[in-house]
């Protein structure tokens, strides 16, 4: 039970976003905390609107592992793709995040 009170109290933890804080402006990354949190609190589709890019990033560290762990097996060609569709989302949903701040 003490393991879903540290869940839910998860914010207080956090990390700040080290550019918005200098800048005023969020990065490609903000929101990943934040995702995980809700993520774990089972809140999964406010984990996607607060980070679109966290299920293929949750994808690839699954994949990631797997390539660490099972060496019998290459997931080098997965773990890549995944790799750069993961950037892709980040990309597309920070540009759209930013379209939509400043209109």
């Amino acid at each position: 039970m003490a393991f879903f009170y540290h869940i839910c109290n998860m914010e207080k933890y956090m990390l700040p976003c080290l550019n918005k804080w200098l800048f005023g402006i969020d990065c490609p990354g903000c929101g990943l905390q934040r995702g995980m949190a809700f993520i774990f609190e089972g809140e999964f589709g406010k984990a996607f609107h607060i980070f679109p890019p966290i299920y293929t990033l949750l994808l690839l560290g699954f994949f990631l592992c797997l390539h660490l762990i099972d060496k019998a097996r290459n997931y080098q060609k997965i773990v890549i793709a995944l790799a750069i569709v993961n950037g892709a989302v980040m990309i597309i949903s920070y540009i759209y995040k930013m379209t939509l701040i400043n209109n």
